[in-house]
Order: C-alpha cells, then sequence, then structure tokens
C-alpha cells in the first residue's frame, strides 16, 4: 500500500500518489487520501477511477463494521472505474484507518461523515452524482441522498430495510450492553465495543420515511439466499420507494459478496443502469 504525504492537501483534504493497475483490460488508477469527517477527524479513504475522464463520480458506503478495503468493497470500486465511474470508499470514524474511537460511534455519526465525504468530492474531484451503500452503508446512503444535493442515483446492495434490524444481532450475543450500557461484541469473526448509545441512536431514525421521501432513481440489489439481511428486506425497501426503481436478484451470492465473481456482476449491473439515469438527471437540469 503506498503512502501518503500529509502535506499534500487539497482544501479539505490531502491527496496521494496513484497507483495505475489494468482492471478488465481497462487501465486504472487508485489514489490514497485523506479529508476531515465528523468532529474534524482524519478519515482515510481510497478513490478508484479510470485514467482518462470520468463519466461520473460515485461515493461508496461499506457495511457495519468493514472498511473501505473489504475485498467486496474494493472489488466493486476497481470494476466500476474499469467502466468509467470513478468510485470514493472511505472508512467511517473508528474504522480502518479512520481516525476516532468505533465505540463512540452511530448511525447519525456515519451520516455525517459521509456528508462529508460528499463535501470532499464536490471541492476536490467532481460531483457526487452516484450513491452505493453495501449492508448498512445503504440504509446509509438512503438517509443521506436527500442531504447530498448533486446525487442523481442511489443504489443498495444487501441493505436493511429498517435500522431495528441490528439490535438484535447486537444484543443477542451480549445483553449487557443494554444492562451495564456497554459491552465486547463479536460481529463478523472480530471484537468491538459497542455502546448502548447506538442502540438508542438506531431508533431515532426512520428509514422507511426517508426510502419513501427519496426523489430520485433507485436500484436496489440483493440476494435471495442472503442469511444476514433476509431478501424481504430488499422487498420493503422496494416497496416503499417511488419510481423510478429497478431490483436485480444476486442470485446464490452470501451477504458479504465472498466470491469475485459476485462483485463482478453487481459493478457491471450497476454501470448499466447508472449510466441512464446519471445522464438523463444531468439533461433534466
Amino acid at each position: 500500500m503506498d503512502l501518503l504525504d500529509d502535506g499534500a492537501a487539497a482544501s479539505r483534504g490531502s491527496l496521494g500518489a496513484s497507483i495505475c493497475s489494468e482492471e478488465n483490460g481497462m487501465e486504472t488508477q487508485s489514489e490514497r487520501l485523506f479529508f476531515s469527517g465528523q468532529s474534524e477527524r482524519k478519515l482515510a479513504a481510497r478513490l478508484d477511477r479510470p485514467t482518462g475522464q470520468p463519466i461520473t463520480y460515485a461515493l461508496f458506503a461499506h457495511c457495519f463494521t468493514c472498511s473501505k478495503d473489504y475485498h467486496a468493497v474494493s472489488r466493486i470500486s476497481r470494476a466500476l472505474a474499469a467502466r468509467g465511474i470513478a468510485v470514493l470508499r472511505f472508512d467511517f470514524t473508528g474504522l480502518g484507518e479512520s481516525e476516532g474511537d468505533f465505540a463512540d460511534t452511530n448511525f447519525s455519526s456515519n451520516l455525517e461523515d459521509l456528508l462529508a465525504a460528499a463535501q470532499f468530492l464536490r471541492e476536490n474531484l467532481g460531483p457526487p452524482e452516484l450513491l452505493i451503500g453495501h449492508s448498512l452503508g445503504g440504509s446509509a446512503v438512503l438517509a443521506a441522498a436527500r442531504s447530498i444535493r448533486e446525487s442523481l442515483a442511489v443504489v443498495t446492495i444487501g441493505a436493511p430495510s429498517d435500522l431495528a434490524h441490528l439490535r438484535p444481532i447486537l444484543t443477542g450475543g451480549a445483553p449487557e450492553i443494554e444492562t451495564e450500557g456497554e459491552a465486547e461484541v463479536v460481529v463478523a469473526g472480530r471484537k468491538f465495543r459497542i455502546k448502548r448509545q447506538l442502540l438508542e441512536d438506531l431508533q431515532e431514525h426512520n428509514l422507511r420515511r426517508a426510502i419513501g421521501d427519496l426523489a430520485k432513481p433507485l436500484l436496489v440489489l440483493h440476494s435471495p439466499v442472503d442469511q444476514t439481511v433476509g431478501i424481504e428486506h430488499a422487498h420493503r425497501i422496494f416497496d416503499a420507494a417511488k419510481h423510478p426503481k429497478s431490483f436485480v436478484a444476486i442470485e446464490g451470492a452470501d451477504h458479504l459478496l465472498v466470491e469475485r465473481a459476485a462483485a463482478e456482476y453487481v459493478a457491471s449491473v450497476i454501470s448499466a443502469w447508472a449510466g441512464w439515469y446519471t445522464e438523463r438527471g444531468r439533461a433534466s437540469k
């Protein structure tokens, strides 16, 4: 992984040197960078882009307790870059290479980070026209989309239709979160310190209302055999959204899109779908 010179600065962040590679026959480049998130903490990110002028800029929100470098996120981002879409993927506060304590974060702070990432894109690179989110990151882009004025289309991948979905997952293994205020929880094989404030914050957000008020083209991608976030969540998101909306099944894939072929398929669908709506969205402005 390349090292970043923190002094090489854009107005709100720092850009690192590019790493060039070839993806699906097209040369792409990847840049490591940082920008300020909520509470001015430094958030780490990576920009995957074609070597030429991008068709559009996308913002990618990763899944709960994951990171920008999780294999599905990086594979989808690189595959989109090979199709001409520049993608900014970043680590939420307290995860990956970003500063902060994960135990002090919640869904609200994730939304603040997402809006900060959108601000960084618009000020330094290009308008964040396409929003993509995996799992809880999908819920985050649904909630934040109306506040990102340039966004023309939204994509969710295995996203929960409501935030209450997380509560039994977290409290099931550690009921002392509610009785004692915090506890260590194992998520995807890794230990995290979770505080009760996270559970309380999840209750404050009405995701169904945000979906109904979205007023942007929506693509829902979900595996029918997802054992973590069931397919019924995709149905609820689709039913709550207004047209234009599309649903595509990721047949046979698991929730984390472990197989490379699943990530490639997701990228190909997003690229074809988003091209239509971003072009039409620009034309209507």
